[in-house]
């Protein structure tokens, strides 16, 4: 069984991307690693060269920056690393890079890699999310956060990046058949520096938007205010994966009030209660169509 690791980064370093740990997160399970690297303002290119693994392959690219509307240019970034795989590779691993895997779970993955690779009613493995919010005690509790995605996928023709790069279709617009697994990818895109934070909202926000939205509805602040723009958290007591320690330990940023208050707003409410009564407002890019349960269990 052959398994490719895939990503795309650019501006890394000014950004502040996790991507050297999410890289390294999915790594043992790899055979070959694509990283699609983006024209960046900083030494994003360097950061990757200094992985030094003969796994990682280097796909330098040039970023189409007129692609201003629902973020399809992170699809087609992600879509120029997965063409990039070699035709023997079973299985792609997908991870952004703001996500990290999660501890102890190498076996599981690969165990459930070899038990579905001829089963071809499979398409991929779906995963659960914990996003974090602010800083590293704080995770996304109302359900505006998704909860699951896929992040691997079958190497055969037909499938492809949709839409802003969460998730995955195949041929004509069909939703991928998939697996969950009990395994959680950590999600960092909202734990930065507040100025960091301020400087990727400016420029994520015209991968969707033209220059009068931006400048209608994003603050001209110097940094980040995470309390205004907060939706419901809890504090979080797990684990972080071993790799986010060290950016752990330097976090140099807290905030002034406690975020874990109830604050949901009117959405949240209602999806809550649809929920409670057994209906599933939230969309899903995908059909689960079972569960793995490991051998050891």
């Amino acid at each position: 069984m052959k398994v490719t690791g895939f990503t795309f980064i650019r501006n890394a370093l000014i950004y502040d991307y996790p991507i050297r740990e999410a890289i390294l997160s999915v790594m043992p399970l790899c055979d070959e690693f694509i990283v699609a690297v983006g024209n960046s303002d900083d030494e994003t290119l360097e950061l990757v060269q200094q992985l030094d693994s003969p796994k990682i392959r280097i796909l330098e690219t040039v970023w189409d920056d007129s692609l201003r509307a629902n973020g399809e240019v992170l699809a087609v970034e992600t879509n120029k690393a997965l063409q990039a795989i070699s035709s023997d590779s079973d299985w792609c691993f997908y991870i952004q890079g703001d996500e990290v895997l999660e501890d102890g779970y190498h076996s599981l993955i690969r165990e459930a890699m070899e038990f579905y690779r001829e089963d071809y009613k499979v398409d991929g493995f779906l995963f659960n999310y914990r996003h974090f919010y602010g800083s590293y005690d704080y995770v996304g509790a109302s359900n505006s956060w998704y909860k699951k995605e896929i992040r691997i996928i079958r190497k055969v023709g037909g499938i492809y990046s949709y839409r802003d790069a969460q998730g995955f279709r195949k041929d004509d617009n069909q939703k991928l058949n998939v697996v969950a697994l009990p395994v959680h990818i950590h999600h960092y895109g909202w734990v930065k520096e507040p100025q960091a934070m301020q400087r990727k909202q400016l420029n994520f926000n015209k991968l969707w938007h033209d220059d009068a939205w931006i400048e209608t509805n994003v603050p001209s602040v110097e940094q980040f205010e995470y309390e205004r723009h907060l939706t419901q958290v809890k504090r979080f007591t797990g684990q972080h994966p071993s790799l986010m320690h060290h950016r752990i330990s330097a976090m140099n940023w807290k905030f002034t009030s406690d975020i874990s208050m109830e604050r949901r707003n009117l959405k949240d409410r209602l999806k809550d209660a649809l929920l409670w009564i057994g209906i599933n407002p939230n969309y899903s890019n995908y059909r689960c169509i079972g569960r793995f349960r490991p051998s050891r269990s």
